[in-house]
């Protein structure tokens, strides 16, 4: 099978796709990096998951010392 296009067209062509997919990868890094920011972002996690976090710490300490408790009480 011949090809019929010149090799400065192919060229031009192969040298627009490699700036195509260095763009597309630049930006899937900066997108992926500000993802992952936003995920490891302290204070943001620390105010959504405040309230879950205290009452599940509750609950443990709660049932903690009912154990305890029920070491130094039994009949």
């Amino acid at each position: 099978m011949t090809n019929s296009l010149p090799a400065d067209v192919l060229e031009q062509r192969a040298a627009e796709q490699r700036r195509r997919l260095h763009n597309s990868v630049s930006e899937l890094r900066t997108t992926v990096r500000q993802r992952v920011r936003e995920k490891l972002d302290v204070k943001r996690n620390a105010r959504h998951y405040l309230w879950p976090a205290t009452g599940g710490v509750s609950i443990l300490a709660l049932m903690l010392g009912y154990g305890v408790a029920g070491m130094f009480t039994r009949d």
